[in-house]
């Protein structure tokens, strides 16, 4: 049995590969470059530690980092690591930490010096570290001379990292007065607190670069803190100088650190950095899907090496993601050839793209969604900013080639999150070319936030082929002309998941007359649901299925008040249920003969339609638990429902109660062991009787209750 599954699983990765490459080669068809990459995140599903529940940083997150960052650098020939600065917010007093790996793109070797420490123990050393570091610092001033950079090196015995080199690559030797310069004198980059406008290298803008070495006694390594250089090939020519000259100084370890390194269309940059309860991986872009996709492979393979995982089994069954998200960043080789600039409407087309189809919002989000989420869409904000985004919309649509800057300065103000920050948006366009961000503001990328940590390399490979063929088929034509106005049900039929199934088809159909369909293989993978369906029960030809539904919980206080680097706080305490009717075999005719009824009161269920034939749903939504702090203090929990199926012409039903826990009570005996084990504690979760007695026809939900598409309990 075990072969044959894994049969079954090797066949249908052979012809999802080959779906991947078909779409490959249809993009390529389009003469549009447009490369992907994605920030995976993943958690020790097992622990309940804060640093893998809710904190950014902990020691033992840093050790499984160093941990994955030996295990992707294993099959990297001629990789170089480096500890570069890491993002850093205000309630935070320095850099988190940040794991490099830079590679050549050829697979040619980059770097063939002294290993990282993170990699593991080197051979014993030559010297002690005094003297190691004394003959790097001269050998590399002595050899930055010789290259025609003119380099000054001076010590400054008052300071970490004391010794220290100047140079110029024009060939000036630099003049150094470190008493009158005092960004001679800088501490480390990784000691201090980063600027609020972002990392910043004022002696590199004067084409001064500044070295600073020292050694680190608790890794037995000699440090290495780089300034910022200004292009690629400048700086692989430094590094294949240090390579040589640790070789002539004895150097078994060494720690590069300082600012990232500069990056081009030759060289794939991926870097490992800790987010509240994840690890997170920022990929270098890929130029294809199938690239991404062996890449992801190689990803997922060494976070399972080292006991990470891309999901969380909750107690009761749940299944959500790691709690770090799952972006994509889609872009061009160089940030002039991004399919945004080289074809200026797409980004325009893009936006209201994504505003009249919510499934590319909301069917691959995490478990929060709406307007105070991370990811928050342009109409979840208030009415006026809308109103004005279809104003700049139109204005952009009448500009024929707008300049990178214009298309980012029209656009910009519209895609924030409430407290104005501009990278908590569904699109991020903040590296699409924004002048007021140093270094990185200029890169022709857009970031989809919308996505939660998916479960398999595939299920991300199928998302990026999803994203690059929207792209390539708004970079040819405009689908949706208008903005789409939604009003209450962008929250209401499209928390649903039947409605956003529907809408998700609709795009891949669109797809398809564009000459950009993906195959089954691929859509399959989009349209899987299986972690939505908690339960189902069956009776006399009727199959009742509950599904989770999305729920738009609301950020308590001030949104901007809440800027910090760990997580936010939010009402979580609403949970939605959809709820579906089906037919069995043959009994389609007597769907009608069934009422459905949820805590006294009956449910006005909507008829539908899909490929598996008729049926009839409603969404339910209630207060799960008690919040320590919310919205609503005084509604008690409305667990267990009480829901009652009824078929009036056979006088029977079912009485089905849905609990948050396990019925008889008590803890589970630890974290689920596998996703067929969540979902069997999932359907443990309803409690079916049989019974004779009709329902009391006599109740009728409050004002305010009943919407079109779902019951709130909380009203009751």
């Amino acid at each position: 049995m075990r072969s044959q599954t894994l049969r079954r699983m090797q066949q249908d990765d052979s012809e999802f590969d080959r779906a991947i490459g078909a779409h490959d080669r249809a993009l390529a068809a389009t003469q549009l470059a447009v490369w992907v990459g994605a920030e995976p995140t993943f958690t020790d599903r097992y622990s309940q530690q804060p640093q893998w529940l809710n904190q950014a940083l902990g020691e033992e997150k840093r050790a499984r980092a160093a941990r994955l960052l030996g295990q992707l650098c294993r099959d990297r020939r001629g990789a170089l690591v480096l500890r570069c600065v890491g993002r850093q917010y205000e309630a935070e007093s320095r850099p988190r930490w940040s794991f490099g790996v830079y590679q050549r793109r050829d697979g040619s070797a980059l770097w063939q010096g002294p290993v990282d420490p993170l990699l593991g123990e080197a051979s014993g050393q030559a010297q002690d570290a005094a003297q190691r570091l004394q003959a790097l610092h001269k050998a590399l001033g002595d050899a930055l001379n010789r290259q025609g950079w003119g380099a000054t090196a001076f010590e400054l015995a008052d300071r970490p990292l004391p010794l220290r080199i100047l140079f110029r690559v024009d060939g000036q030797a630099p003049p150094v007065d470190a008493a009158a310069d005092e960004r001679l004198r800088a501490a480390s980059l990784h000691e201090q607190k980063t600027p609020v406008e972002g990392l910043a290298d004022p002696l590199a803008d004067e084409g001064l670069l500044l070295l600073k070495l020292g050694s680190d006694a608790s890794e037995n390594a000699l440090c290495l803190e780089l300034p910022r250089f200004p292009d690629v090939a400048t700086f692989l020519r430094f590094v294949g100088l240090v390579a040589q000259v640790c070789g002539e100084a004895g150097v078994a370890q060494l720690i590069w650190q300082g600012h990232p390194p500069p990056v081009d269309a030759k060289i794939a940059w991926a870097t490992v950095t800790p987010d509240p309860a994840v690890i997170e991986v920022n990929q270098a872009p890929a130029t294809c899907v199938s690239e991404f996709l062996e890449e992801l492979r190689r990803l997922f393979a060494a976070a399972r090496a080292v006991g990470l995982a891309p999901e969380r089994l909750q107690f009761n069954g749940q299944v959500s993601d790691s709690g770090g998200g799952g972006q994509f960043t889609l872009g061009g080789p160089e940030p002039l050839s991004s399919p945004f600039i080289v074809a200026p409407q797409t980004l325009p087309r893009l936006i209201r793209y994504l505003i009249r189809h919510p499934a590319l919002s909301y069917w691959f989000a995490p478990a929060y969604v709406g307007g105070s989420s991370q990811a928050p869409r342009p109409d979840e904000g208030v009415r006026d900013s809308f109103n004005a985004l279809a104003l700049a919309l139109h204005r952009l649509g009448r500009q024929p080639e707008p300049e990178p800057e214009f298309i980012w300065r029209s656009l910009n103000n519209f895609l924030v999150d409430p407290s104005g920050n501009s990278h908590r948006s569904e699109l991020n366009i903040e590296k699409l070319w924004n002048p007021y961000l140093p270094q990185r503001g200029c890169l022709g990328l857009v970031e989809f936030r919308a996505f939660r940590m998916l479960h398999s390399a595939e299920q991300m490979a199928a998302v990026a082929a999803l994203l690059r063929s929207l792209v390539a088929m708004l970079g040819a034509q405009d689908r949706v002309p208008e903005l789409t106005d939604w009003g209450d049900e962008l929250h209401e039929r499209f928390a649903l998941p039947f409605y956003l199934r529907q809408d998700l088809t609709q795009v891949l159909g669109d797809l398809r007359e564009a000459g950009l369909g993906l195959d089954r293989a691929i859509a399959s993978r989009l349209l899987d649901d299986a972690d939505r369906q908690l339960a189902r029960a069956q009776l006399d030809g009727c199959e009742l299925e509950i599904e989770q539904a999305l729920e738009f919980w609301p950020l308590l206080g001030d949104t901007a008040m809440q800027a910090s680097g760990d997580s936010r706080l939010v009402d979580a305490s609403s949970q939605r249920l959809q709820l579906t009717l089906r037919a069995g075999d043959g009994a389609e005719q007597q769907l009608d003969d069934w009422s459905l009824w949820v805590e006294g009161c009956r449910l006005p269920l909507r008829q539908e339609r899909d490929q598996a034939g008729p049926l009839r749903l409603f969404g339910v939504r209630y207060c799960s638990f008690v919040p320590t702090q919310g919205l609503y203090p005084g509604i008690q929990a409305q667990a267990p429902l009480d829901m009652l199926l009824w078929n009036e012409r056979l006088g029977s039903g079912l009485r089905l109660s849905w609990h948050e826990w396990r019925p008889q009570g008590g803890p589970y005996d630890g974290l689920p062991d596998d996703l067929q084990q969540a979902r069997e504690r999932r359907q443990e979760r309803l409690v079916i009787e049989p019974v004779n007695t009709p329902p009391d026809t006599s109740a009728t939900p409050p004002s305010g209750a009943l919407s079109a598409y779902t019951l709130d309990l909380r009203y009751l």
